[in-house]
């Protein structure tokens, strides 16, 4: 029997590979750098904890449950998690992205992934026959976020999924703004899916971390030898702190997007915001793709000011919203991606893309939604 998502979200699989002795109800921090040899040619399963420690593994299997994976690797960031990502790649191979994506990727793929003989596109991929235009005979993977950072576009996952396995390309996924709660790519056709574990996943903003979760033995493989190769992998304190983010996820991801949702359609009628973007609102143009391969919109919102004097008014006079780099966590941030997340983005990529002055992108906590909505509306306010 599967345990359904919210019980596994506190319990994992129930069926790790590790079982700790003493039954501890909170999984132990194993906070060591070795294990000692039981004998000559024997081994407990663990020998050092770059390459395999039980922290690390409970957490592991548990997000390998969430995303149905074959395996997953736990990772120091996000970030560190993407670059060992792009590491299966050689030099000569082709790399098709979504043009809108955390800046943090952007930078890495126009700098070291092209140093190191990679190409890339970045193209629409809320459109497919955008995609198949820069296909070539040397593209190795699709690298997709859905919902997009910072403007919430929708890509339909079983349509670059099908195109994937036509071309025969890696299909990769970041799953950050919704998390393995709310949407399973590897269900959809994915091969890898990244997340940030920093954001929705530990959700208390007090822990960076990040994730590889692959769809085969192959993969899963192939992304150990490069994990335990490179070393950047998760401590055992950091992991804890993980695990014990992932208890609460169901209940969080369900509360954070109810609040969304709420305060998406009051900046809509706002007189001082001119667009939402978010994917819960009937709309925005990829709304019923959301719909069919993901199980709710999440609490992250995007939106457009009337002027750059409003928006840095925002960001001056919030209170109970903290203006600050980040998302996914019990507190509400409010975040500039034009000057925060994206500011090596080329200015004419970020210019086509609408991460302009005006852009403010907002990561809705647990707080009172009215506490939220009344706090923005006083930020909103022109000073008399």
């Amino acid at each position: 029997m599967r345990n359904q998502m919210e019980t596994r979200c506190i319990h994992g699989n129930s069926d790790f590979s590790f079982r700790e002795s003493t039954r501890a109800v909170s999984f132990p921090i194993y906070q060591t750098a070795t294990f000692g040899h039981v004998g000559l040619g024997q081994s407990t399963g663990f020998d050092y904890t770059r390459v395999k420690n039980p922290t690390r593994q409970h957490l592991e299997e548990t997000v390998s449950s969430l995303e149905n994976a074959c395996d997953t690797v736990a990772f120091s960031s996000g970030m560190a998690a993407v670059s060992a990502c792009f590491e299966l790649f050689e030099p000569g191979d082709h790399i098709i992205c979504s043009e809108d994506l955390y800046g943090g990727v952007t930078r890495l793929l126009c700098t070291f992934c092209q140093k190191n003989g990679l190409s890339v596109d970045f193209v629409d991929t809320t459109d497919l026959e955008k995609i198949r235009t820069v296909l070539r005979p040397e593209t190795k993977a699709l690298y997709i976020e859905t919902p997009s950072n910072p403007m919430m576009n929708i890509t339909d996952l079983r349509g670059c999924a099908a195109l994937a396995k036509e071309r025969h390309l890696l299909l990769i996924v970041d799953n950050t703004f919704l998390s393995p709660y709310l949407q399973n790519p590897i269900d959809l056709g994915a091969d890898l899916v990244i997340h940030s574990g920093s954001k929705f996943l530990s959700g208390h903003n007090d822990t960076v971390a990040g994730f590889l979760s692959s769809a085969n033995g192959e993969l899963a493989d192939r992304i150990r030898m490069i994990a335990k190769t490179t070393g950047g992998v998760l401590a055992p304190f950091d992991c804890w702190l993980v695990l014990r983010g992932i208890k609460t996820l169901a209940v969080r991801m369900e509360r954070q997007q109810e609040n969304a949702g709420k305060v998406a359609r009051w900046l809509s009628a706002q007189p001082h915001i001119r667009k939402v973007f978010y994917a819960g609102l009937p709309e925005h143009p990829g709304y019923e793709i959301n719909r069919a391969q993901a199980r709710g919109a999440g609490s992250m919102i995007s939106f457009r000011t009337d002027s750059v004097e409003t928006a840095h008014r925002v960001l001056e006079k919030v209170r109970l919203i903290t203006f600050a780099e980040s998302l996914g966590g019990t507190e509400s941030l409010i975040t500039y991606p034009m000057t925060q997340t994206h500011p090596d983005v080329p200015a004419e990529m970020r210019e086509h893309l609408g991460i302009t002055e005006t852009l403010l992108r907002l990561s809705v906590g647990l707080e009172n939604c009215d506490d939220i909505i009344a706090d923005l509306k006083q930020a909103l306010e022109e000073s008399v």
